[in-house]
């Protein structure tokens, strides 16, 4: 009998060596999303192609290179002509991708403009450079998918803006609200990861540095002094990126940034699901997606599958991003191990908060909202949602110690009892002349108690 050990029986899966694609199987929230495509290791590819090219067009520029190399190199940096899985595999014999690419490229421009590739430049020059480009491009996606979850957002504000339903604080009811108030707050939060990503996205520099950050090879290679600083500044213009005040080799401020805005705007996206998870739920059914998810044994369920991605994405960020913080922990020039271990981890954080983003965009286009449910919500407890108003009212009339005394009394007869809370605190008042005169089924209606949701409501959609 064949043994097939952890294949279970399955002699295809028995075989199987590892090389096959990853596309995402275990990864639906970020499947199919244009971040995933812009992360890809084509993409990783294309862009450490970008920079060689780019290093070589901005020799050329200065005259430091003939032009007709800059074309060779450019024309023969192209994705399609390298195998992705062949360079994965000869990376293990130096560290990284970027020796046997440079190997593979130099074979592939003419002998005579040969001695132009990469020249003067260190790996980690050109896939730290590679890395911002993709960086860049997927923020760009990714900023897209904000700006239409801010926009579905803001309308669902602005619809509700008077629809009133019970605040919640320690998960039980508070004082009412407004769903467009939280509507209003959910697209705070977004408009803030924004702004957080589109500064970053500004910043991004290209790396330029040589093999100790220093730029002397550039200098050696041009005969001329200055010319490597004057380099990185054609360098950065050709990519469309920043151009940094020193190499950054070991100095991650760029990488860090970028994993903190990441990781912000995963957190902020996870507060929308958090509260949509707890509004949709059956009991509650305040909200629904308008495209829910079914179930594999359970036909009538219709699964909030959107919030729950990006409650995923929104736990698995914060350590991502950890892993990016503790990379700053960088040794001498160049780093053993902790640029490494950006690679992988800043690509994962990348695809999961793109992935997250599209679907934010999705879940906010088709959220239901249900306001009668709202409203149903809002008489569970007979009126005393609005308890601290009737405090504020009657404490001038009755005193505050005795104001509070009387009221927790009529509240614990009104849990007892299941009366409504104005029909136990008329009896209550009925020998008070301070109080005859008190519409207390007007008090007691939570649609009237919003204070300024509505006001703060407009002033949160003014922000653009």
């Amino acid at each position: 009998m064949t043994d097939n050990g952890d294949a279970g029986g399955d002699p295809e899966a028995a075989a199987d060596d590892g090389s096959g694609p990853d596309v995402g199987l275990l990864a639906p929230g970020r499947a199919g999303s244009p971040a995933e495509s812009a992360t890809s290791d084509t993409a990783f590819l294309r862009a450490m192609l970008n920079a060689e090219a780019a290093l070589t067009r901005a020799q050329a520029a200065m005259g430091l290179a003939p032009r007709e190399a800059a074309d060779a190199v450019t024309g023969a940096a192209r994705a399609e002509r390298f195998d992705v899985r062949d360079l994965a595999l000869r990376a293990r014999g130096g560290g990284n991708p970027v020796i046997p690419l440079v190997a593979d490229l130099t074979a592939a421009v003419p002998e005579a403009h040969a001695a132009y590739v990469h020249r003067g430049a260190t790996s980690q020059d050109i896939l730290d450079t590679a890395a911002m480009l993709v960086a860049s491009r997927t923020l760009s996606l990714l900023l897209d998918d904000l700006d239409r979850t801010a926009e579905a957002l803001a309308r669902l504000a602005a619809e509700h803006r008077d629809t009133p339903m019970p605040g919640r604080t320690l998960s039980q009811h508070a004082v009412p609200t407004t769903f467009g108030l939280k509507a209003a707050g959910w697209r705070s939060l977004v408009l803030d990861a924004r702004d957080r990503l589109a500064v970053v996205r500004a910043a991004l520099p290209a790396q330029l540095g040589g093999a100790a950050g220093t730029l002397a090879a550039f200098d050696a290679y041009a005969q001329v002094p200055g010319a490597g600083m004057r380099l990185v500044s054609a360098f950065a213009a050709e990519l469309g990126l920043a151009e940094p005040a020193l190499p950054w080799h070991t100095l991650r401020t760029p990488v860090a940034d970028l994993a903190g805005a990441l990781a912000f705007t995963a957190g902020a996206l996870g507060k929308i699901a958090a509260d949509v998870l707890l509004l949709a739920r059956t009991e509650t059914g305040e909200v629904s997606e308008g495209a829910g998810g079914g179930s594999s044994a359970m036909p009538h369920k219709a699964n909030p599958v959107r919030a729950t991605l990006l409650a995923a994405a929104a736990r698995r960020a914060p350590a991502l991003a950890a892993v990016l913080y503790g990379s700053l922990v960088a040794e001498d020039e160049r780093p053993a191990g902790a640029w490494h271990a950006e690679w992988e981890t800043l690509r994962d954080l990348l695809r999961l908060t793109g992935g997250a983003a599209r679907d934010a965009a999705e879940l906010a286009a088709g959220l239901r909202v249900h306001p009668t449910r709202m409203r149903e919500h809002l008489d569970l407890t007979g009126g005393l949602i609005v308890s601290e108003r009737l405090t504020a009212v009657l404490a001038p009339r009755l005193g505050r110690a005795r104001a509070r005394r009387l009221l927790d009394e009529v509240a614990r007869t009104s849990r007892t009892t299941g009366a409504a809370l104005a029909d136990v605190l008329s009896e209550a008042l009925a020998g008070e002349p301070e109080a005859k005169d008190l519409d207390l089924h007007a008090l007691t209606d939570p649609t009237h108690y919003t204070g300024a949701a509505g006001a703060l409501t407009d002033r949160a959609l003014e922000r653009r």
